[in-house]
């Protein structure tokens, strides 16, 4: 066991003293890397700060119903049982609400203090009105199920308008899926180029050692001895790059916040853009560092091979 720590401290330590030797380089290959780590991360840190606020939604569909203003008050009332009816038909449950359009007004009033502007209009402008909370809508083929049960209230006599109220939030949830699978895309395709750069500067550096590795060998050092190093530096140049990313990620959500906050104003919300916590954080760290190790495993042995 001492043996093996002592061989993974020396490899660590190799690395380190080749890195020393030409840090502009090792810099540079940084810089380009975290440019490349840093989309995926801010893409993963935008959907996290949303997801909270779309689960808060509400995701279960709301129907309402508007009676016709000269719809009669016995015969909007005597709707409840068709309602119920057509919801047993489409094999639906949902919690069914009446509002008499003189509550609708009064709610009205106490929201918008519009109490001035709706006393002229000298009657009351709303209908009565059904509202149903659907439940166990939770799947997107869901939804031609909803527009028939939509269509069947429709055709019920005495009905002006039905309004689905809830689709823009099953739209939100299907945007969000669009954007992490967009996300996944880009998080491969980009981790192909972290890989990719890894890979080269693996090589340089092996190029640049030959003499060293080949003296090396003829003293009898082992290949996981002499391979060693090269992995620690290309997991070290992700790791590096990781940090890098996620620092200009949180930087650049500052400057974010402060024009989201004068949007947020305008809704009454104190929505703002926060860092990912330290667990994601260690976890994309620990991909960095994993793609790092994966470039320089892939350049080490199809290089040290050609100089064996």
């Amino acid at each position: 066991m001492n043996s093996w720590l002592r061989q993974h401290l020396f490899a660590i330590n190799d690395a380190f003293t080749h890195l020393f030797k030409a840090p502009g380089g090792f810099a540079l290959n940084v810089l380009v890397v975290a440019i490349a780590l840093a989309l995926p991360f801010g893409g993963l840190t935008l959907i996290e700060n949303v997801r909270p606020v779309s689960e808060q939604l509400a995701v279960e569909p709301e129907i309402s119903i508007f009676m016709a203003l000269d719809a009669a008050r016995d015969k909007t009332t005597a709707l409840a049982k068709p309602i119920d009816a057509i919801l047993q038909q489409r094999h639906s449950t949902a919690t069914v609400m009446f509002i008499p359009r003189e509550d609708a007004l009064i709610s009205l009033k106490n929201k918008t203090g519009m109490d001035d502007a709706l006393t002229t209009l000298g009657q009351n402008p709303l209908p009565d009105a059904y509202v149903l909370k659907l439940t166990g809508f939770h799947d997107a083929p869901d939804a031609a199920r909803i527009d028939t049960i939509a269509a069947d209230l429709k055709a019920l006599p005495g009905v002006d308008t039905v309004q689905v109220d809830s689709e823009w939030v099953k739209r939100l949830a299907a945007l969000l899926g669009i954007l992490r699978l967009v996300l996944m895309f880009l998080a491969i395709t980009l981790a192909v180029v972290v890989v990719a750069v890894v890979f080269n500067t693996v090589r340089l550096q092996v190029l640049t050692q030959r003499e060293e590795i080949a003296v090396a060998k003829l003293v009898g050092a082992t290949d996981a001895f002499i391979h060693r190093p090269f992995y620690y530096t290309g997991a070290l140049l992700g790791l590096c790059a990781g940090g890098l990313a996620l620092g200009a990620v949180a930087l650049g959500l500052q400057p974010l916040n402060q024009a989201i906050a004068e949007f947020a104003r305008l809704y009454a919300s104190e929505f703002r853009l926060l860092p990912l916590n330290w667990i994601a954080s260690l976890v994309l760290l620990a991909i960095s560092a994993g793609l790092g190790l994966v470039g320089a495993l892939l350049s080490v042995r199809r290089h040290l091979a050609r100089l064996a």
